[in-house]
């Protein structure tokens, strides 16, 4: 099993391009940047992960100036969105956004592609909440359009646009990974219209029975990863036996010390699990 990290970007925590170069020193395969444009202050929605709504959300860089500093630091890190908001974004600005940073980093985009939580965030950028899973699929089928096709049109109910040209394209084929987020009841057909992998949030059971219906509807090849893994060896050992080719661990938005000493909480975790 592949091991990974993820980190929310803050002005005030360890650099992206400094933590970038210390997951590649230290032998992990990946480094995921979720993304949050604003918090709105109405805090209405609640946090899924209850109480307080933690402040590293509200101090993250921009997700593809994070990918970018990233990527320039290192050599063979993958790197990725974990997740990136699509239904807050425009489709071909991202696609360039996308296409470019895997161009320059030589082909190391994961992109992790998910609606969000926040309905008032959402609304800020024009989009109602319950149309938000339509929208989702077809801002990422017409990306997938501009990255393979050299005039590239779509025709949805949401996303609509005639023969455009859009380079560079992407430096992988047909396209970067897309990396499908959530736990929510609908997302093995999310994954199975258009995702390359699912990369759902920890949570153990739900999980694990998921990924099995996912693998036998698929028909296809299917890249099974966990975001946010405990540095526990059951799990991360459970979790390989299950067919997972990635575990990420969430790191802390803070400075090198701690980032490290978390780091080396998961890396003992991890040799353990391989009886190491």
């Amino acid at each position: 099993m592949e091991t990974g990290v993820a980190i929310f970007p803050t002005h005030d925590a360890i650099d992206p391009g400094a933590v970038a170069r210390l997951v590649e020193e230290r032998g992990h395969e990946s480094l995921l940047f979720p993304e949050h444009t604003h918090i709105p202050a109405s805090r209405s929605s609640p946090y899924p992960g209850g109480g307080d709504l933690p402040r590293k959300y509200v101090h993250t860089y921009d997700l593809f100036v994070a990918m970018t500093a990233a990527a320039v630091s290192t050599t063979r890190l993958r790197i990725g969105s974990g997740i990136c908001l699509v239904v807050e974004r425009d489709p071909i600005t991202t696609a360039k956004e996308v296409a470019s940073v895997d161009a320059l980093s030589g082909g190391r985009v994961d992109f992790g592609v998910g609606a969000g939580w926040n309905r008032e965030e959402m609304e800020n950028h024009g989009t109602d909440p319950r149309r938000r899973m339509a929208l989702l699929r077809e801002r990422v089928e017409a990306m997938k359009a501009i990255w393979t096709e050299d005039e590239a049109s779509y025709h949805g109910e949401h996303v609509n646009f005639d023969r455009i040209w859009s380079w560079p394209k992407p430096a992988q084929r047909p396209h970067p990974p897309v990396l499908v987020g959530g736990n929510g009841p609908t997302v093995v057909d999310r994954v199975l219209a258009f995702g390359d992998a699912w990369m759902p949030n920890y949570a153990r059971n739900h999980i694990l029975d998921r990924a099995g219906e996912l693998v036998a509807r698929a028909g296809r090849p299917i890249d099974l990863m966990v975001m946010g893994v405990p540095a526990d060896a059951r799990v991360i050992a459970e979790f390989e036996e299950a067919g997972f080719r990635r575990a990420i661990h969430w790191l802390p938005s803070a400075g090198r010390g701690p980032v490290e000493a978390a780091l080396d909480k998961f890396e003992s975790a991890v040799a353990e699990a391989h009886g190491e």
